[in-house]
């Protein structure tokens, strides 16, 4: 956060300067899980998040399902609370917004202060909205799924203001070293190496693959290589999870997606990146497939989590089964029949996990 200020001698600049506040940002997210069970709470009744930490501080957030009073009857209430005691008054921005399927904000429901909020010392201190969104309009949408949804408190904790020389002479510009490798990918430059997927034809570079991939090392460059095998067949993968790990590969971040095909592109990519040892993009699936887990992905989600072995992904699955009413849902699921049979030392845990 900055006011700068600039002295000019026809265009040229001859110094710059800039007020700088000193800020610590972080955020959290708060799952309210069996929203059901929470409405009709009554006005003023409200539930509270754990405690976390950002800017050095303590917070905490207020779920008020029926409304923050009388006055608000047909609306959910979020406010964020500092928690006492502190030492002096606490100045920070904040932002509550609602979490599509994918975790990100919700445009339409995302509400941020218009300016620096003081939390006092002196007495119990919060800020937020009273009408952040209705009741109806939360359960007509796409948003309130499995009888449960997602918002996330963004904070930004001020600590001083200071004064900067800002004057720059030269501007560096970003790195563009992934685009340029990108490219060498997109236009097929110099490639040494083939591969049949599917009745697909996928040019690449050995080097670049040896380098990102240990697997890829060993069958381009390790002792039993075939030197003069210029086309190598890949079994048992489509020829666009193939694309999207090289993607990956080559720029470090994955290609666009249609949110209707993004849970199940994440689940093959992470197979993928299991089989080649890409342990990064294994964990961005892993972290993405974290967002899909419902009553009808569950099952499959967790005998894929056991197979592969991400521990945070089963996790994951274990606390959405802990929900009022989840685990009952899906026992009679085709999910649940196939985890049974492919994975049955699953069982055991699963109901060790989920017993209250």
């Amino acid at each position: 956060m900055s006011i700068s200020a600039a002295t000019t001698v026809g265009s040229k600049v001859t110094s710059a300067s800039a007020i700088v506040a000193d800020a610590v940002s972080g955020s959290h997210v708060l799952k309210i899980e069996g929203y059901s069970l929470t409405k009709g709470l009554g006005s003023g009744e409200v539930i509270k998040s754990s405690i976390f930490d950002v800017g050095g501080h303590r917070w905490y957030i207020e779920y008020y399902p029926d409304g923050y009073g009388s006055d608000n009857a047909g609306w959910i209430s979020f406010y964020l609370n500092l928690q006492h005691p502190v030492a002096t008054n606490v100045k920070a921005s904040l932002r509550f917004s609602l979490l599509n399927e994918m975790g990100e904000p919700v445009q339409m429901y995302s509400k941020c202060s218009d300016s620096i909020r003081v939390f006092k010392t002196t007495a119990l201190s919060s800020w937020g909205y009273e009408k952040f969104i209705k009741n109806k309009s939360l359960e007509e949408s796409t948003y309130l799924k499995d009888d449960s949804f997602s918002v996330r408190c963004d904070i930004v904790v001020c600590k001083e203001f200071r004064a900067e020389d800002t004057t720059q002479f030269v501007t560096v510009p970003p790195s563009d070293m992934i685009q340029h490798i990108g490219c060498l990918l997109s236009s097929g430059t110099e490639v040494d190496v083939t591969f049949l997927v599917g009745e697909e034809t996928i040019a690449a570079h050995r080097l670049l693959l040896g380098s990102r991939s240990s697997v890829f090392m060993a069958e381009l460059f390790g002792p039993m290589k075939e030197k003069h095998i210029s086309q190598i067949k890949i079994d048992d993968m489509e020829p666009r999870v193939f694309k999207a790990m090289l993607h990956y590969i080559y720029t470090d971040s994955l290609p666009e997606m249609d949110n209707g095909d993004a849970s199940v592109m994440a689940q093959h990519l992470l197979v993928a990146a299991d089989r080649y040892g890409i342990e990064r993009l294994k964990l961005i699936c892993e972290d993405r497939l974290c967002n899909f887990i419902s009553t009808g992905t569950v099952a499959t989600t967790l005998a894929l989590a056991e197979q592969h072995g991400c521990k945070g992904l089963k996790a994951a699955c274990f606390k959405f089964l802990r929900s009022p009413g989840n685990l009952k849902n899906i026992m009679d699921s085709d999910g649940f029949q196939h985890l049974t049979s492919s994975c049955p030392s699953l069982l055991s845990e699963l109901l060790a996990n989920v017993a209250p």
